[in-house]
């Protein structure tokens, strides 16, 4: 964390935007080569390890994702990300091929809280002008999944191991499909 906080330079708030977000990283990667004895072309070096290591293509979709968010769009659902993260949120689903899919990208370094925290999970709903009772959400952290269901969220952990059992667990993001068709079929039943 020391590095971070020398890569801060001060500020209490990191970043505040991508450009910011790509500024803290070069440093940060100036002072890790720094405080590993490299003493020439710093900046040079920093550059080629951000280059490599920055929002670099290393993530991947579960083999369901587009089908489920496919779903959920096509059923007019409003989608949003709520995620730990930093500005580059949008850009990283930019590059997964998936930022079509939202219209709300909420990062806890740009709302100053993390997940569970009410705020953050405020500021998501402010932002697509959803309640959380009218809100579904998935997390693959317990504490994250039960926080937003204390909130008043249909709220699911996602376990794609099956290590928790519970009502409230889910193995693969096209459970989240079964469930709203079960409770279309519900209220279909119930208003005849």
């Amino acid at each position: 964390m020391k590095l971070f906080a020398k890569a801060a330079e001060g500020r209490k708030t990191w970043y505040r935007d991508i450009d910011e977000e790509k500024a803290f990283f070069r440093r940060y990667y100036q002072y890790l080569l720094r405080g590993e004895g490299v003493k020439d072309k710093i900046e040079d070096r920093a550059d080629l390890l951000f280059g490599e290591l920055w929002c670099n293509h290393d993530r991947l979709l579960f083999p369901e994702t587009v089908d489920v968010l496919d779903y959920f769009r096509g059923r007019g659902f409003k989608m949003g990300v709520i995620s730990d993260t930093s500005p580059s949120l949008e850009y990283t689903l930019q590059q997964l091929g998936i930022a079509e899919y939202f219209s709300s990208f909420t990062a806890s370094s740009l709302v100053g809280a993390s997940k569970p925290s009410p705020v953050i999970f405020g500021a998501a709903l402010a932002s697509l002008g959803v309640t959380a009772k009218e809100s579904i959400y998935v997390d693959d952290y317990p504490p994250e999944a039960d926080g937003a269901r204390a909130l008043g969220f249909t709220s699911f952990l996602i376990d794609r191991k099956a290590e928790n059992a519970g009502e409230w667990t889910v193995t693969s993001l096209r459970d989240l499909i079964g469930f709203v068709e079960s409770i279309e079929k519900q209220e279909m039943e119930r208003n005849g």
